[in-house]
């Protein structure tokens, strides 16, 4: 399995990156710093390192002609980059900002990243898949509860947005070969979107490892033909004996 990963120098790309190199696939993760992705990638089996930023339609062109030049293909695509709300506002937590005080260029930042940054890299991957014959698509999105949460603009929309583009992209891929599916944690995860200090006493927060069963899982053969389903990590073992039973 040839996996091209954006975001993957730390948080839930890295730790997906990792569970997917561990079961074997070879993985090209990304990061807007090409030392910095190289270097993460040299602490993974097989796997590489390239330079990515989402935003820029001609680095998103670029970055996908060297993992596919570099890996002779892809089988694969996991959209993870993205910005959180501590970009905007670094007290998030604790002291929410209404929309009308988000700044105009933080809004954009978060909105090109997560929602266009998708699509731009979809974009591009998806015509060679096409191409190839078939391959699968993951787009990591969050609990709807954050979508719509009071201080939570601009992450909130991106990610709503960054969903119902997955659910289009499923329905017009239906029938190609061509896979979409959605993969969350299920709850605040320990990444660097989330500060420490923001975190309620007592309230759990996953592990971002949490990610690799499901990741590893629609990277296997047995989730060839898995289509337009959304996957909890948290939830992960139910869904699957809930999965084997509609088979």
């Amino acid at each position: 399995m040839r996996v091209l990963l954006t975001g993957g120098t730390s948080g839930l790309g890295l730790a997906m990156a990792a569970a997917l190199a561990g079961a074997g696939a070879t993985v090209a993760l990304t990061g807007r710093s090409a030392e910095r992705a190289s270097a993460v990638a040299a602490e993974l089996p097989g796997a590489l390192g390239i330079e990515l930023d989402v935003r820029d339609e001609r680095s998103v062109a670029r970055a996908v002609d060297e993992a596919w030049s570099r890996l002779g293909g892809l089988d694969m695509l996991v959209n993870n980059a993205g910005l959180g709300m501590r970009t905007v506002n670094p007290h998030f937590m604790t002291h929410a900002a209404p929309f009308w005080e988000v700044p105009v260029d933080g809004f954009r930042a978060v909105i090109e990243t997560n929602l266009t940054g998708y699509f731009l890299v979809a974009r591009e991957v998806t015509l060679r898949l096409l191409a190839a014959g078939g391959g699968r698509i993951v787009n990591v999105t969050v609990s709807q509860s954050t979508m719509t949460r009071a201080g939570f603009v601009p992450y909130g929309p991106s990610r709503a947005g960054s969903e119902a583009l997955s659910r289009i992209m499923a329905a017009d891929l239906r029938d190609t070969g061509v896979t979409v599916n959605l993969l969350l944690p299920g709850g605040a995860t320990a990444t660097g979107m989330l500060p420490d200090a923001a975190v309620p006493a007592g309230q759990a927060v996953l592990e971002p490892a949490i990610m690799g069963p499901p990741i590893v899982w629609l990277a296997s053969d047995e989730a060839a033909g898995v289509h337009d389903e959304r996957l909890v990590a948290r939830d992960f073992e139910g869904w699957l004996r809930d999965w084997h039973t509609r088979r």
